[in-house]
């Protein structure tokens, strides 16, 4: 049996807070493997500027290509829209009934929690993982057993200061993979 610890987000774009972030769960974190799941929308995001998610699939495939412990799924893109977490870890427990699954989140997405879709039953037949984020205390004595704070580097590296500066002409090149800013440029997303 595999724990298999999942990573969702839409990775508009996939940076380097985001691998930095896997490669500190899969080796720090007692698990077989992270997966970043693409996912096709957030129903508590706005869907502006955001590009396909075969696209955003495909950079974060390319970016994981090489690496054993943190792979890229895109299972939740032949999910039905808009895609829930409990629905997708659900549906992954029945795809791989071998393998366990825990969901990682930001501490940040903690404090709303209770507006996710089913976050009652998430909380108990899941494990969760909170990384920390600046401005987003927890009371860790307050936590349900099933939920664990692990002590992540605070990275705050997001994917909108990436595409704003992108907007505004700025040069980031060094917050994201190589491959992803040549694609960014050279089909010109997230310009003004």
């Amino acid at each position: 049996m595999k724990h298999i610890i999942i990573f969702s987000g839409s990775f508009n774009p996939i940076h380097v807070g985001h691998l930095m972030l896997a490669n500190y769960v899969a080796e720090f974190v007692d698990c077989d493997e992270v997966w970043l799941m693409v996912s096709p929308h957030n129903p508590l995001k706005d869907k502006v500027s955001l590009p396909d998610a075969l696209l955003r699939y495909h950079w974060v495939e390319e970016v994981l290509k090489n690496n054993l412990k943190i792979k890229a799924s895109g299972f939740e893109l032949s999910m039905p829209q808009p895609s829930y977490t409990f629905a997708t870890l659900v549906a992954l427990q029945k795809a791989y009934p071998a393998d366990h699954f825990s969901l990682l989140i930001g501490a940040d997405n903690w404090l709303v929690f209770d507006q996710w879709k089913d976050y009652q039953q998430l909380i108990n037949q899941f494990s969760i993982f909170i990384y920390p984020r600046l401005y987003a205390e927890i009371n860790q004595s307050k936590l349900p057993n099933s939920v664990n704070i692990i002590s992540a580097p605070i990275i705050e590296v997001s994917s909108s200061m990436i595409r704003q500066s992108i907007a505004e002409g700025k040069d980031v090149r060094f917050f994201l993979p190589a491959q992803v800013w040549k694609e960014i440029q050279h089909q010109g997303l997230y310009k003004g």
